[in-house]
Parts: structure tokens; C-alpha cells; sequence
């Protein structure tokens, strides 16, 4: 049998601790009269068959039924009793930690309706005093079974609350551009602290300071943009994109019209499908990609470069047999390749072999 722990403390607390397992191989030998030091801001926390059981102040303990009854009751002992038993016991550090640093990676998604493309990327910085409120909520949340618990082990926890949380606000504060946001973010370094230690407090953990820098717009790419966002609001923003792109080029404009690209976006293809969902979006993306090529050959032309492919280009609004004809073999292209649904190519050519049956 293991020796018998007759006394034990903690004294080198690491400077990012948050819990310490002695003895640091497992479970220690203990016995009624076995006696626990707590030092100032800490408690200690005795864990059995991974449970959290009795809580020790700061002081000197001898340890009796009286100061461990659960314990003393789990494992079934007589009030006069010394027979060893083993246990855990964790020494939790209740000190403040001051100057933790935070940041927005990844950054807040917010709409902007109306605004640009109808999204805004927002990135921040700051610092949080943040420490353990309640040592037997985190020993369970945290710490069983692990030697130790320390900043380094739950900063990306800390975070990714802590910026849910701030999103969460945003949201429901109806916040809809970086000034706002920022008449926000003052708030929340005052009374609205409280909301956000909400969550914190259910995990044993405390926030007495916040503060961070003011919000600014992260500037990324539409590329970059779509790692941030949902797939509709992707949509969106590829849509709105387009249509600036036809406002800034007056020679696409029309062609662009014809696709139903622009403030009228989804009413010629609404009337071109039937109502089925699915249908309807794999159309906006295969005229999306069609207009992107074409946009992509008119720039090249007009720098004398020759297009992709030499074969006659898809017209977004087809009117001759030739434009026609070229639009159904792309279609056969797009269902051999898996871009659009079989539903959505049968509906496309049934609308255009009859418009090119018609023609006689």
C-alpha cells in the first residue's frame, strides 16, 4: 500500500494556474486525521470515482466526517473510524488573473442590410480579469481527472464564449453598421458585463474586468469572405456583387438584366421554374458562374487576350437558334458535371427546346 498522507499542501502556484492535482500521479492514500492546508485564495476540492465532493476553505484542516461528510459517507467510514481510503483532492487558485488577453479570430459576422454587399466583418482586441467563482462547479467542469488545469488548457474556451457572446449581443441589439457595434461595445464594458458572466458563472468562472478596442472592418477578399459567412448569405453577397459589377460596366449591364441579375434578382427565374427549392437555387448558381465567365472573356478581349475556350459562349438571354443551341449543350455540361439537379435541367430544357422548336 501506498505511504498514508498524513499532511499536504500547495504553496508554488503557477502564475496561469487554475487547479492543481496532489499528488500530481492520481489518487493519494488518506485517512480520518490526515490533515489539508489551504493557503489564501484557494480552495481545495476532494474527487472520488470522478466525483466532486467536499470543499476545504483557506485554513488548516483535520480531516473528520464532520469536514468531509460526503466523502466520509461515499466511502462508508464510522465517525471514529481511521481506515485509509483514496481520493483525489485539488487545490484551486482563486486569484484573479489580470491582463488575459482576447481578440475576434474569427471575426464577428454582422449584416448590414442595405450596406455594401450586405455584410461587415468585425474585428476587435482586448483584455478580461477573469478568475474561478465557484472551485466545485469547475473541478467538475474541468478539472477530474487531470493533473492540472491551467489559462493555456481553456484560453480558446474562454474565447470562443466570450465572442459568441458578444455576437449574440449584436445580434439582438439590432446593430447594423461599425458605429453602432461600437456604441454597443461600450455598453458592455459597463452593465452589460453582467449578461456576459451569465454563462461564465454556470462554469465556475468569473469576468471582473472587460475592456476592448474599438470595432474597425476587416478587409478580405470575396474568397476569404466565404469562410465566414453562411452559405445564404454567401449567395447573397455573390448576387450583390454581380449587380455592382453590371452598375460600374455599363456593356455588361444588359446582359446582365437578361440574366435576371440586379434589384430584380429571382423574379425572371421564379417565373422560369416551378416552385420547387431545390431547383430554384442550383439555376442562380449556374447563371451566377455563366455571368462570372462571361465577365471574365469580356475582360480578356478587351485586353486582346483570347478567351478560355473557343467555342461559342452560353448567352445569359438567349434570342437566335445558335445562342439557344449553345445554352442547351451547356446544360447537358452542367448535369454530366453534378452543378445542377436533374430537375432543374429538365425544367431548362423544356422552356428552351420549345422556345427553339417555335422558331421552326
Amino acid at each position: 500500500m501506498a505511504r498514508i498522507i498524513d499532511v499536504i499542501d500547495h504553496v508554488n502556484v503557477g502564475d496561469e494556474e487554475f487547479a492543481y492535482r496532489e499528488p500530481q500521479q492520481g489518487s493519494g492514500d488518506w485517512r480520518m486525521g490526515s490533515q489539508v492546508i489551504v493557503g489564501e485564495s484557494q480552495a481545495a476540492v476532494f474527487v472520488r470515482g470522478g466525483q466532486a465532493l467536499d470543499v476545504l476553505g483557506p485554513g488548516r484542516h483535520t480531516l473528520s466526517t464532520a469536514n468531509i461528510p460526503l466523502l466520509a459517507g461515499l466511502i462508508g467510514m464510522a465517525t471514529s473510524g481511521r481506515t485509509p481510503f483514496t481520493a483525489d483532492l485539488y487545490f484551486v487558485n482563486l486569484k484573479d488573473m489580470p491582463q488575459v488577453g482576447w481578440g475576434t479570430n474569427p471575426p464577428i459576422v454582422m449584416e448590414t442590410p442595405g450596406r455594401g454587399l450586405g455584410v461587415v466583418l468585425l474585428i476587435t482586441h482586448g483584455i478580461i480579469d477573469i478568475g474561478v467563482d465557484d472551485p466545485m462547479l469547475f473541478v467538475k467542469q474541468y478539472a477530474v481527472g487531470k493533473a492540472s488545469v491551467t489559462m493555456r488548457d481553456l484560453k480558446d474556451r474562454i474565447q470562443s464564449m466570450l465572442l459568441g457572446e458578444i455576437a449574440e449581443l449584436l445580434s439582438k441589439s439590432g446593430a447594423q453598421s461599425v458605429p453602432d457595434a461600437n456604441r454597443l461595445l461600450g455598453d458592455l464594458e459597463g452593465a452589460m458585463l453582467a449578461k456576459v458572466n451569465d454563462k461564465f458563472q454556470a462554469l465556475g468562472l468569473r469576468i471582473k474586468v472587460f475592456e476592448a478596442k474599438p470595432f474597425t472592418a476587416k478587409d478580405v477578399t470575396l474568397d476569404e469572405l466565404r469562410n465566414y459567412v453562411s452559405l445564404d448569405v454567401w449567395e447573397r453577397v455573390q448576387r450583390l456583387n454581380i449587380a455592382q459589377k453590371a452598375a460600374e460596366n455599363p456593356g455588361l449591364g444588359g446582359a446582365l438584366a437578361g440574366a435576371g441579375v440586379g434589384m430584380g434578382v429571382g423574379q425572371q427565374i421564379g417565373a422560369a421554374l416551378n416552385p420547387d427549392a431545390a431547383a430554384l437555387q442550383q439555376q442562380m448558381m449556374q447563371q451566377q458562374m455563366m455571368m462570372q465567365q462571361m465577365m471574365l472573356d469580356m475582360a480578356k478581349r478587351q485586353s486582346g487576350e483570347a478567351p478560355a475556350s473557343s467555342a461559342p459562349a452560353p448567352s445569359a438571354n438567349p434570342q437566335t437558334r445558335e445562342e439557344i443551341q449553345a445554352l442547351l449543350d451547356n446544360l447537358d455540361m452542367q448535369l454530366a458535371s453534378g452543378k445542377i439537379s436533374e430537375t432543374a435541367y429538365n425544367t431548362l430544357v423544356a422552356k428552351w427546346q420549345k422556345r427553339l422548336d417555335d422558331m421552326g
